[in-house]
């Protein structure tokens, strides 16, 4: 285990209150994704604190997720006071994103924009997949313009989406290739496509490459699966444009930080793929951007 204090960019915040309005996917998760039913069903701050400490993880991203449009049988949204109060509770460990949905219209900017000044949360994400809606559609772009107003990040899902509930099938509507459009829309807009884009891996890695406000995150998918070119750009050219995530508790933070160990990076890439550009691009602390 490495002795570099991580930061893990995404972070499902998973008390019994954040889960009471949520669909029940046990099925899917226990059983496709593998997360062990004890942690599926829930846990306090205080346990994931703990989790994140035996993996020598110091500070996660909480996602107030907006899953789908309210009033879907399939769809959910955490209240960002939620997550507010975690932050607040704990400011050491934790920072808040904004959940975004695209249906909502400028209500939705407003309330991303409180969240950002009022509760202090330090960005936005997003899942294209579950409005059906590619993240270059004209819906998503109010949200950008605010976020590149108030210096903020946005990270969103990028590649294939799940099949969750066989009853609701979803389109995969997040190709890397769409980020190039809000690149160059919005070029001081600091872009993160998240769940390394599997399976056009190369395509974020090519948008990445092209733009230098386009990162990646690593989250959802474990290290020891991850595809070679994946691998490469981290120890390579890519090692100042990735960050890292689990998406807990899709990934288990233990696991993750054990894998991460088995690709047996340098030190000093290790440092920035576990900390330095996540603080870097998020501005935390202080750090230059």
């Amino acid at each position: 285990m490495t002795g570099i204090r991580a930061i893990d960019a995404v972070v499902n915040i998973w008390t019994p209150e954040a889960l009471a309005g949520r669909p029940d996917r046990t099925g899917f998760y226990t059983s496709k994704m593998r997360v062990k039913r004890e942690i599926f069903e829930g846990m306090s701050l205080k346990d994931m604190i703990a989790r994140m400490d035996a993996a020598g993880i110091e500070k996660a991203f909480l996602i107030a997720a907006k899953v789908g449009r309210l009033g879907h049988p399939a769809c959910y949204h955490v209240d960002y006071r939620l997550v507010a109060d975690a932050v607040q509770a704990h400011p050491d460990r934790f920072y808040g994103l904004a959940g975004l949905d695209p249906t909502e219209g400028m209500r939705g900017v407003r309330e991303l924009s409180r969240a950002v000044t009022e509760y202090g949360f330090i960005g936005a994400h997003f899942y294209p997949h579950w409005f059906e809606l590619a993240p270059d559609h004209a819906k998503w772009y109010p949200f950008y313009a605010k976020c590149a107003e108030l210096d903020v990040p946005v990270q969103l899902q990028v590649g294939q989406s799940m099949v969750y509930d066989p009853r609701y099938p979803l389109r995969s509507v997040g190709r890397p290739i769409a980020l190039d459009a809000v690149a160059c829309d919005f070029p001081e807009l600091k872009i993160i496509g998240i769940h390394v884009g599997i399976p056009w891996t190369e395509e974020m890695i090519a948008m990445a490459w092209k733009h230098s406000n386009v990162f990646i995150g690593s989250d959802a998918h474990s290290p020891r699966y991850w595809p070679d070119s994946f691998k490469h750009y981290i120890r390579s050219y890519g090692q100042d444009k990735v960050i890292f995530g689990t998406d807990f508790p899709v990934l288990d933070f233990g696991r993750t930080m054990s894998e991460i160990a088995e690709l047996n990076l340098p030190e000093a890439v290790l440092q920035k793929f576990l900390r330095t550009n996540v603080e870097r691009i998020y501005k935390l602390d202080g750090a230059d951007a």
